[in-house]
């Protein structure tokens, strides 16, 4: 769980009311116009929000992949009743007295006839529960799930947009999570999993559908509930981008400050070539995102190291050179990072 229930054990007389204090840093409090969301989440586990900018059809295209193996799996379930039932049928009548094809005669049948026979209605059984409990709940998870809501559910109030809000939960491991401020180890642990899910090159390459694995689900309820908030206005679309809520006991909810990682700083700079290239690779410019970077390195080997003057150089030939095919650099580039 998250670190809201093993703040360790302490007096009455010495609990302090912290929850209008400033948390210690990477920690700060939540912007309040988060509340309306924040008062929606579950305290044991720590969230992660970001937004999706790839293309509708391309998250239309992800999502049918799901849909088509679920849709399988139920084919496959009812041709499984349809050819086994009659056969549990048959066992319950044979045990009821009524003699059928499953009837065995065990008196005139050798001990490895009836080890065999009794070895195949087993492996039978046993193939049939595993089916039942492991396999046959995925389509109605994906479709009924109530938990934490379901992928159809989401999608049928939701669609498919250009910017979604998805929001990550904690699985299993924020149950070992103590008190983040006084356990180096807990908070270790927690911003391990922070650092990896908010990488940038990672929310950049894969869409978010694609980002629950076993130290992470998606949280269909609430992404609905940020969908629904940001439709009616009440938090800017924004306010969702890389953020990490955990609640503490003394603290409250607080936020884990993204950008304050040196790491992160390094991963979102990447972020943003990977994404001003894929917008050049769309407009048929793919061979001016490679010339872009060869005037940046060959001005950052120069003699006498890549100051403000070597900048300034380096983008006006880049502009120039944006220019020649007909295309406004600084537009461009704020229209594909955001910034």
């Amino acid at each position: 769980m998250a670190p809201n229930k093993r703040g360790g054990k302490q007096k009455s007389t010495q609990i302090v009311d912290k929850k209008n204090e400033a948390p210690p840093s990477p920690f700060k409090r939540p912007p309040e116009v988060l509340e309306p969301f924040i008062n929606a989440l579950d305290k044991k586990h720590v969230y992660v929000t970001h937004i999706d900018n790839k293309p509708a059809e391309f998250k239309r295209k992800i999502f049918l992949v799901p849909v088509g193996m679920n849709i399988v799996v139920v084919l496959l379930f009812v041709l499984r009743m349809w050819w086994i039932l009659p056969w549990y049928w048959s066992l319950i009548m044979t045990g009821l007295g009524h003699d059928n094809e499953t009837t065995w005669n065990t008196a005139d049948s050798t001990w490895s006839e009836i080890a065999w026979e009794i070895g195949k209605r087993s492996g039978t059984m046993m193939i049939d529960f595993i089916l039942f409990i492991f396999v046959w709940p995925w389509p109605v998870e994906f479709v009924a799930g109530r938990a934490r809501g379901n992928p159809c559910q989401w999608r049928w109030q939701v669609g498919f947009r250009e910017h979604e809000i998805y929001v990550r939960r904690s699985r299993e491991w924020d149950q070992a999570l103590t008190d983040i401020f006084t356990d180096e180890g807990s908070k270790k642990i927690l911003l391990t999993y922070i650092n990896h899910a908010t990488s940038p090159i990672l929310q950049e390459q894969k869409t978010g559908y694609l980002l629950m694995n076993g130290h992470w689900d998606l949280d269909w309820t609430r992404m609905i509930l940020a969908h629904r908030l940001v439709d009616k206005k009440e938090i800017a679309l924004e306010a969702f981008k890389s953020v990490v809520l955990v609640h503490h006991a003394d603290y409250g909810w607080i936020v884990y400050d993204v950008r304050g990682s040196g790491a992160s700083s390094e991963d979102e700079r990447r972020r943003q070539v990977f994404a001003f290239r894929d917008v050049l690779i769309a407009l048929g410019k793919e061979d001016l995102f490679y010339r872009w970077v060869e005037i940046v390195q060959f001005e950052a080997t120069q003699p006498g190291g890549f100051g403000p003057k070597e900048q300034e150089a380096a983008a006006k030939r880049i502009r120039e050179l944006f220019k020649n095919e007909n295309i406004n650099f600084d537009e461009l580039w704020k229209k594909s990072v955001g910034i």
